[in-house]
């Protein structure tokens, strides 16, 4: 379970631009649970799933991760540690390496947890035919089509089978037909037992999730 408790967040503090990204915000997410976050650009969607995915911290309150680890506890060594192994991250405009092949950019996070080159490729493959890319293994990033580059990112996201995926606008540079097969992808994931967060503004893809949160100025508005 992911459990926030009274989370505050904000930047710039004690300047003209300071602002309150996040304000008491208390969230508990069940494992294997489909939940979107939504609201308006500015909202705190991104800054609440960055501290999720221990990116970022808050000022005030605390989140606990998976069995009740106190994410503030941790050093950053050891949030980078968590973070590759039990949390995938999709973000909206893919963040893959453009110089590097599909395979190359799946194996990212298992080159980081010192995998061997053997368990490297096998994971790698069987991650890759999750999303029904085996055959572009070889394939540069750059010659692939916007749809393609989501599957690859969600192939990383989860070749070091993560407890957790946190999907920021992932369908949102797709066409309406790309981003439905995307999010299909993800349900297919989360019914396999997987807590899947997905930050979108797209209301469709939203009302598809088991529970939908929506923030509005840093607070949790409403809960359906």
């Amino acid at each position: 379970m992911i459990e926030i408790k009274n989370a505050s967040k904000t930047f710039d503090k004690n300047k003209s631009t300071e602002f309150r990204a996040l304000d008491s915000i208390a969230l508990n997410i069940q494992d294997g649970e489909l939940l979107a976050i939504t609201g308006k650009s500015g909202a705190g969607k991104t800054t609440l799933l960055h501290n999720i995915a221990c990116i970022d911290s808050f000022d005030e309150g605390a989140i606990f991760l998976l069995n009740g680890t106190d994410v503030a506890s941790l050093s950053d060594k050891d949030k980078a540690k968590l973070r590759n192994k039990n949390i995938g991250l999709v973000f909206q405009d893919f963040a893959l390496v453009p110089d590097f092949t599909v395979f190359e950019n799946v194996e990212i996070p298992l080159v980081l947890a010192k995998e061997s080159k053997k368990r490297r490729k096998g994971k790698v493959n069987e991650a890759l035919g999750k999303v029904g890319l085996e055959k572009y293994s070889h394939k540069d990033v750059n010659n692939l089509s916007g749809g393609e580059k989501q599957r690859v990112a969600i192939a990383r996201a989860i070749v070091n089978d993560p407890d957790i995926i946190l999907a920021d606008e992932p369908t949102g540079a797709l066409d309406t037909k790309t981003g439905e097969l995307i999010f299909d992808l993800l349900k297919s994931l989360n019914l396999s037992g997987k807590t899947v967060v997905i930050v979108t503004h797209d209301k469709d893809i939203a009302q598809k999730c088991k529970r939908v949160i929506e923030i509005s100025d840093g607070k949790i508005l409403r809960q359906a």
